[in-house]
């Protein structure tokens, strides 16, 4: 009889247990596809690390530091006082690397804030409304396509960009060149982002819960910004974790040209190719620094974007 009744108590509680154990909500979902992804999770540790390193650094070292020239201490090996050298005119590549990787994280981010901006609205836009403003909308993408985006920004960059002048913000002195950057990767990288856009809004557009907000007597405006972009988050965050590897990746390349980014400011792009008319008289680290953390970089972000790629997939069982 006592075993009966322990019984009993055990699958009571077992039950009770059960009843009051809520279901995960969207949000926690997705957190557990994403912390099961060791390789995103490393991403993310990785950039938090990195913004760390250039807050901090930037804290600790003043700007006034990286710009001090020393001609004495010129092209020196990594030494306990110059942790990663110093350049042609005896600057220190650490501090150098500090202020050179918050232009080019500024760059990238604010050139996907702009192109995340154009290809949701374009893209949200030519699918809710249809007809022929997609017609026009879509034609228009089409032909954003056919400009040779790295040719524009070459283009751009050497007529116009070493002809700005400099600007100066809170006290600090930045090349105006900044601008022409951001500006012309925004707009010529939001293409395929209005694609995908487009393709999630022509989809939701026809469910139950649209038709109902419209029947209560939503317009446009609110069914357009309350219910199909934030049900397009998913798409938008991935693409543009993905476009900030790219922009920083495309930054770097020009200025590695000589046609981004202008002295005084620095960034990981100019500094390497600042380092390339050294590396014959072996000045390695003065290319090695700046590179290693533009590839460091790109590879947390992408790692990143491929884990939120499979967390924010409603339809993916990976890593459950």
């Amino acid at each position: 009889m006592a075993a009966t009744d322990e019984s009993t108590i055990i699958s009571t509680l077992s039950l009770k247990s059960t009843e009051t154990k809520q279901p995960l909500t969207p949000g926690q979902l997705v957190w557990r596809r994403f912390r099961r992804h060791r390789m995103a999770m490393l991403g993310g540790i990785g950039i938090i690390l990195l913004v760390l390193f250039i807050v901090i650094g930037s804290i600790v070292v003043p700007e006034s530091r990286a710009n001090n020239t020393d001609l004495r201490s010129r092209l020196a090996a990594p030494t306990s006082t110059h942790w990663f050298g110093t350049d042609s005119v005896g600057r220190d590549v650490f501090n150098r690397v500090i202020y050179g990787g918050q232009i080019s994280l500024f760059i990238g981010i604010f050139a996907v804030v702009l192109e995340v901006t154009l290809g949701t609205l374009i893209g949200g836009f030519a699918a809710y409304y249809g007809g022929w403003v997609d017609a026009i909308l879509m034609r228009f993408t089409e032909a954003m396509l056919a400009i040779p985006s790295l040719f524009l920004l070459i283009v751009l960059a050497k007529f116009i960009g070493q002809n700005v002048g400099q600007v100066t913000i809170l006290g600090r002195t930045f090349s105006g060149s900044i601008g022409i950057v951001i500006l012309v990767i925004g707009v010529t990288s939001w293409m395929f982002l209005a694609r995908i856009v487009r393709a999630n809004v022509l989809s939701l557009k026809e469910l139950d819960y649209i038709s109902a907000s419209k029947a209560l007597g939503a317009n446009n405006r609110h069914v357009f910004f309350s219910h199909l972009v934030p049900n397009t988050l998913g798409p938008i965050i991935v693409a543009a974790t993905l476009g900030l590897a790219s922009a920083i990746l495309t930054e770097a390349y020009v200025s590695f040209l000589g046609l981004g980014v202008q002295s005084p400011t620095s960034t990981w792009g100019n500094m390497m190719q600042s380092a390339q008319s050294f590396l014959e008289q072996g000045a390695w680290w003065m290319w090695v620094f700046p590179s290693f953390f533009i590839i460091f970089t790109i590879l947390c972000i992408n790692l990143l974007g491929d884990g939120l790629r499979d967390a924010l997939d409603p339809r993916s069982s990976k890593h459950l």
